[in-house]
């Protein structure tokens, strides 16, 4: 079982990091397809947001075909149209042709969470299930660093961007062929497939009615559920923060505490490398003392840090040690996150909470953007921090509402049948 639940969660983890690199395709290349192909940058904004479309659009089908056929058809779906994406967008020649690269690369990557989160749930015990979440969100964030580092590594060696993307298509490619074999071989049928693929009894209907239809009555099940919809609004909430975080840091070190905008670059660089090595501390936490104290300790230090930060009155250094930590009180929530969400699901409604939770990070993401690049224009880079601050304070009261409806389960952490 523990050789088996490594894995798993191996593999997943290496899945995470293919499928994040292939969210990242676009943003490096903006300035080759602009002169390649002779696009505008609202173009190139709308076939970036088709890829986000897709992904939001297509959560809660491939939810329900996760819970109602398999973790692994869905996996095998995700790892092979997000490959086939990457090698569209290589070979592009026409805006027509990135945008259909951009729809194909959208389906990949929605494929992904209501795979991977049911995988990790049904592989794990309780007891070492944020460490395992702790090992997803790590490789996610390696994922996203990737493209953009293979995109510079290319370009120092005076080689063309069209073979950086297609060196990682053919690097996912490959990996899609490994993981798959790995699971049809190692991984027994009791971990990817979930007991609402088992043969339907006399009472039920021979065949399942259509997918749309499934759908439309899960997504009805899943909205009264009033935990997971409390932690679909936790999980947008704490998804605005971050973006906010991720783009408005530099800009306040340098307007709010005079740092070049060289160092404080490089300290934003240093920031989302700290978050990213802390989600392990995060995972420890978790299986350690349960999700609850982890989220209510990340979210209060984000109010703190964000709060003290937006006030602009600290000393520089105080103000770069703090910056330091600021990703990881998001960052080092995220096991914590899983696996509260974990704690609500049943073994065959896995794949459908995690595709509506994943919508709320989609959202966040989407929203984040316009209303921040608002306030920051009415108000000012400080007037953000304080708007993440209050993010914190309706992530506190949030986390309070699911582990109050969500029964003892949530606080231990467990999931049901363990």
């Amino acid at each position: 079982m523990v050789s088996q639940s490594r894995l798993v969660v191996g593999l997943v983890g290496g899945s995470h990091l293919v499928n994040h690199a292939y969210f990242m395709l676009l943003p490096p290349i903006f300035g080759p397809l602009r002169a390649d192909l002779g696009l505008t940058n609202a173009q190139l904004g709308v076939a970036l947001g088709v890829v986000g479309v897709v992904v939001t659009a297509l959560q809660l089908p491939f939810g329900s075909l996760s819970d109602s056929r398999g973790r692994t058809p869905v996996l095998a779906i995700s790892l092979s149209f997000g490959a086939l994406g990457a090698l569209l967008t290589a070979t592009a020649q026409s805006y027509t042709w990135l945008l259909g690269a951009s729809v194909v690369t959208g389906i990949g990557i929605a494929g992904h969470h209501p795979a991977h989160y049911p995988l990790i749930g049904a592989a794990t015990t309780a007891e070492r299930r944020g460490r395992a979440y702790s090992v997803h969100g790590f490789t996610g964030a390696l994922g996203f660093a990737a493209p953009p580092a293979i995109v510079a590594a290319a370009s120092t060696l005076g080689l063309d961007w069209r073979l950086a993307i297609g060196a990682i298509a053919a690097v996912g490619t490959l990996y899609a062929v490994v993981c798959l074999l790995a699971f049809d071989r190692y991984v027994d049928r009791y971990i990817t497939h979930p007991t609402s693929d088992a043969a339907p009894s006399a009472a039920e209907p021979a065949s399942d009615p259509p997918l749309t239809t499934r759908v439309r009555r899960e997504l009805l099940r899943v909205v009264a559920s009033p935990p997971i919809v409390a932690l679909t609004v936790l999980w947008f909430c704490t998804s605005a923060a971050g973006w906010g975080i991720k783009q408005y840091t530099a800009t306040l070190l340098s307007t709010g505490y005079a740092i070049p905008d060289s160092t404080a670059n490089f300290a934003v660089s240093a920031m989302l490398t700290v978050g990213a090595v802390l989600i392990f501390g995060g995972g420890w936490l978790t299986d350690r003392h349960a999700p609850g104290p982890v989220l209510v300790g990340g979210y209060a230090a984000l109010v703190a840090v964000a709060g003290l930060l937006a006030i602009g009155s600290l000393p520089v250094l105080g103000a770069l040690a703090l910056v330091l930590v600021l990703s990881a009180t998001v960052d080092g929530s995220r096991p914590a996150r899983a696996a509260l969400a974990d704690a609500l699901s049943a073994e065959d409604s896995a794949g459908k909470n995690f595709g509506l939770l994943t919508i709320g990070i989609s959202g966040g993401a989407a929203v984040a953007p316009p209303v921040l690049s608002v306030v920051v224009g009415r108000f000012g880079v400080a007037a953000v921090f304080f708007a993440i601050a209050g993010l914190g304070v309706v992530a506190i009261g949030l986390t309070g509402v699911v582990l109050s409806v969500g029964g003892r389960a949530v606080a231990r952490g467990a999931q049901p049948g363990d």
